[in-house]
């Protein structure tokens, strides 16, 4: 019997981090050098929260939350939600996405956003059917 749960990281090591860095390279096909050492930052930052959806003690899945003040309220992003590709199509993501969902309310009154790269089409069909409306903005970026 499979057990499948959602819990927040709260302390790192390397295998963990090693699990983490196979699932962004899921995500992306940029270069991703995720060591014990960043987890272990994201997981200290007060304006970051991590949850991983395991298997059987096994990481098969991730979600970010990055959470701040702005003069106009509060905003969380969601971040680099990924499941393992052996695992995608059970209803994974969606839990994951509830999970932040359900999170966030915890932190009301504030706005929940993401952004998803329109290749993702079953990514981007989630985020609609959990009520996320697509805002007409342009991103910008500037990498240092």
């Amino acid at each position: 019997m499979t057990n499948i749960h959602i819990a927040r990281l709260t302390s790192a090591n390397s295998e963990i981090a090693a699990s983490i860095s196979l699932l962004l390279k899921q995500l992306t096909s940029n270069e991703v050098l995720f060591t014990e050492r960043e987890l272990t930052e994201l997981i200290n930052n007060p304006a970051s929260t991590v949850f991983v959806l395991q298997s059987n003690c096994h990481i098969i899945g991730i979600l970010t939350i990055g959470c701040f003040l702005s003069p106009t309220g509060r905003k969380a992003w969601i971040e680099d939600v990924v499941v393992d590709n052996s695992m995608r199509g059970k209803g994974y993501g969606a839990m994951l996405v509830n999970h932040a969902i359900e999170y966030v309310r915890t932190l009301a009154p504030c706005t929940l956003m993401l952004t998803s790269n329109p290749a993702r089409i079953a990514a981007n069909e989630l985020y609609r059917t959990r009520g996320f409306e697509r805002k007409h903005t342009n991103v910008y970026r500037m990498q240092f």
